[in-house]
């Protein structure tokens, strides 16, 4: 929904940067960031936070983005949460609509232990650059449940599936508490007692009618092909190790066999989705030089270096420090983006 980037261009001329000029360059318009109920396009929205964290040269860019964006701005997903009656009640509906307002995303509240886990995470593989978009969704977070419950509130812990960015402490300032990187997914953590406050202030009897309209505007939670839905898993359990199809599967739903079934007759390969996959990512963190060549090896899931500098070989014929060399050339020069997707 267009409401996601209210905002957006006043935050991005802040920063001495023409917002028309890089809202044309994804192919957005300027008034469509004052419509409340237009739909955009999700990869073109995450391109477009991409972007303006480069060409304002602030690598925090959705980090600052989401600590400032209030419910109210969200428009009807955020006022859905605020008009609920308890914190357990605004997550049960962030869960429940958020995958309407941001379709193919993946957004739950899992139970471990003491702790509670809001958890969120876009579905879609094939959409590489997703940090900006993770930091300010956080953000989005934290301000939502700090309006239902008081301004005060802070989590146990912030979970990102990024790798840690340069700047990471400024993280726990925003979020104040301990923040951890290269996770499975995006979350907030928080003790179970919280669950049950009571909303500062809510409107029980508008919250149906601002669910229903919302269904209504955007008509489903969207739907992915299998590939999308295979890298995006994928990725999600690099970190782990090396991924695989039965874990995949199960994550999925399926059953290996009828996993492997479908990829092949789509003609696709999942030891090849897997190598494609890591190739993808390894030219996007070779070009973040806070993160060494081992830093990188560990997040693609190899359990060796040796592994990660064949596998670079094989995939550019150079070895991790060259090619890194080769993809710094090619962000100076402004070239990088259209090579990574």
């Amino acid at each position: 929904m267009s409401s996601a980037t209210n905002g957006i261009s006043q935050f991005i001329s802040s920063h001495g940067t023409s917002a028309h000029e890089l809202l044309w360059s994804v192919g957005m318009h300027e008034a469509d960031t004052r419509k409340e109920h237009e739909i955009l396009d999700l990869g073109a929205y995450c391109q477009l936070l991409e972007a303006a964290s480069c060409k304002t040269r602030n690598d925090n860019f959705g980090l600052h983005y989401g600590r400032d964006f209030t419910p109210d701005r969200l428009g009807l997903i955020g006022e859905i949460a605020v008009s609920s009656p308890t914190l357990a009640d605004a997550l049960g509906n962030l869960v429940k609509y958020f995958p309407y307002h941001q379709q193919n995303t993946l957004v739950a509240l899992q139970r471990r232990g003491e702790f509670w886990h809001l958890e969120y995470r876009i579905l879609d593989g094939l959409i590489l650059q997703r940090r900006q978009d993770a930091e300010l969704t956080m953000g989005m977070y934290l301000n939502i449940v700090r309006r239902v419950v008081n301004a005060n509130w802070s989590p146990d812990e912030v979970h990102f599936e990024h790798p840690r960015p340069e700047k990471w402490r400024e993280h726990e300032t925003v979020f104040n508490a301990p923040v951890y990187f290269n996770m499975k997914t995006n979350a907030l953590v928080f003790r179970e007692k919280s669950i049950n406050r009571p909303a500062c202030g809510w409107e029980n009897g508008r919250m149906q009618a601002l669910c229903d309209a919302l269904m209504q505007l955007t008509g489903g939670t969207g739907t992915l092909g299998l590939n999308r839905r295979v890298v995006g898993e994928i990725r999600a359990q690099l970190p782990s190790g090396y991924p695989h199809i039965e874990d995949v599967a199960e994550a999925l739903k399926m059953t290996r066999w009828t996993l492997q079934r479908r990829l092949a007759a789509e003609g696709q390969v999942f030891s090849t989705l897997v190598e494609e996959t890591r190739r993808r990512l390894a030219l996007l963190y070779l070009g973040q030089t806070h993160l060494t060549i081992n830093d990188i090896a560990s997040i693609l899931g190899y359990s060796e270096l040796s592994a990660f500098s064949r596998a670079c070989v094989r995939w550019f014929d150079a070895a991790p420090s060259k090619m890194r060399a080769a993809s710094l050339a090619v962000v100076a020069a402004g070239r990088l983006a259209p090579q990574l997707n």
